[in-house]
C-alpha cells in the first residue's frame, strides 16, 4: 500500500469532522498551476463525497493517479455538490468521482436527458461554465431509488413509485436536497402524482446519503419510505424493495471523472479512462460490501485491491 494511502486511512476520519475545516486547510499546494505533464509535478488534489462509495472511488483515482507518477492528495469526505463544486472552483480539490445525471441536474434542474449517452453528451458544456471538464463515463451506476421495506410492499401493493398514492400519507427519508431536486419530491408529486395535496407526503432530511441512519429510519419504522442508492448493501441485508421507476424519472448516473480543466493531461486522462472501462455495477456493489458489511476494510484497502485485480495496479 501506499504511504499516501495510509495517510489517508489515518486522516479521513479527521476530515469527515469539519467540513470547513477540511475546505479551508486543504489548498496547500497551487492545483491551478500551468506548464508542462502533470505527472512531472501539478499537484493533483482528489476530493469526495462523505458517503462511503464516493470515498473508495477517489481512493481508485488516487492511487491509480500516484502509481503513474502523479503527485497526489486528498481530501474526501467534503459534503454534497453545493460544497464539491465550489471546492472544484476554488482549488480546494481539483478532482472528484461524479455520477453524471446528478451533476447534470445540479447544472440544469430542469434536463431532459436521461440515458448515459444523451446525459454524457449535454455535461462538457454544463460543466464548462466553470472551467470543469469530464472524462469517459463508467458502465458503473448508483442510482437514487425509493425504497420500501418488504412488509410495506407486500401490505400495500407496491411495486412501483406510482403505487406509494396508495400509501399516503407517508414520512419520506432522503438527504436535503431531495426535497428540491426534478426526481424527488417535485418529480414524486409531478411525474407520478405522489403527494399532490398538502400534508399526504412528509419530507425527513438524513444527511448520510442513504447511509445507516436513513436505512434505520425506514427499517424501524420512522419513516416509510427512504432515498436508498441501488448499491446500497443494505438493500439485501434488510431485505429491502426496491419500487419500479417506470417513467424513467431516474436519469442515468453513471460514475464521471469530472476535473478542473487546468490539471488535464493525456496522461491523466489515459488513466482515468482505464478506470472507467473496467469499473463496473457490481464492482461497487461489492466495494461497498466490503467497506461497510462486516469486513470493514478501509477504502484504501479495498481501492487497492480492485485496482489490483483488475490489472491496473502492480503490487
Amino acid at each position: 500500500m501506499t504511504s499516501r494511502a495510509r495517510t489517508t486511512r489515518l486522516t479521513a476520519g479527521l476530515l469527515a469532522v469539519g467540513t470547513a475545516v477540511a475546505l479551508a486547510g486543504c489548498a496547500t499546494a497551487d492545483p491551478t498551476s500551468s506548464g508542462g505533464d502533470a505527472a512531472e509535478g501539478d499537484a493533483i488534489i482528489v476530493g469526495s463525497f462523505a458517503f462511503p462509495e464516493s470515498e473508495i472511488l477517489g481512493e481508485i483515482y488516487a492511487q491509480a493517479l500516484e502509481a503513474e507518477g502523479f503527485d497526489v492528495s486528498t481530501k474526501f469526505n467534503i459534503g454534497p455538490r453545493q460544497q464539491t463544486i465550489p471546492a472544484l472552483q476554488d482549488g480546494s480539490i481539483n478532482l472528484i468521482p461524479e455520477y453524471n445525471g446528478n451533476l447534470l441536474a445540479y447544472y440544469d434542474t430542469a434536463y431532459e436527458e436521461r440515458t448515459t449517452e444523451d446525459v454524457d453528451a449535454a455535461l462538457p458544456d454544463a460543466v464548462g461554465a466553470d472551467d470543469l471538464q469530464v472524462l469517459d463515463s463508467a458502465e458503473a451506476e448508483d442510482k437514487d431509488a425509493y425504497v420500501v421495506t418488504k412488509k410495506t410492499a407486500e401490505d400495500n401493493d407496491l411495486t412501483a413509485i406510482g403505487d406509494l398514492k396508495a400509501l399516503e400519507p407517508f414520512s419520506l427519508a432522503s438527504n436535503p436536497q431531495f426535497g428540491e431536486l426534478g426526481y424527488g419530491i417535485p418529480g414524486l408529486r409531478d411525474v407520478y402524482g405522489v403527494g399532490v395535496d398538502a400534508g399526504q407526503v412528509t419530507f425527513v432530511p438524513y444527511e448520510d446519503f442513504g447511509g445507516p441512519d436513513t436505512v434505520q429510519a425506514l427499517v424501524d419504522g420512522t419513516v416509510q419510505v427512504a432515498d436508498i442508492y441501488t448499491t446500497s448493501p443494505a438493500i439485501k441485508a434488510e431485505d429491502l424493495v426496491v419500487l419500479e421507476d417506470r417513467e424513467n424519472m431516474i436519469s442515468a448516473q453513471n460514475v464521471i471523472p469530472l476535473l478542473s480543466k487546468d490539471i488535464y493531461t493525456d496522461k491523466l486522462a489515459e488513466v482515468l479512462n482505464a478506470i472507467s472501462a473496467k469499473l463496473t455495477t457490481d464492482d461497487l456493489i461489492d466495494l461497498r460490501e466490503r467497506v461497510e458489511g462486516d469486513e470493514k476494510a478501509s477504502a484504501a484497502t479495498a481501492a487497492e485491491e480492485w485496482l489490483t485485480a483488475a490489472g491496473l495496479l502492480d503490487k
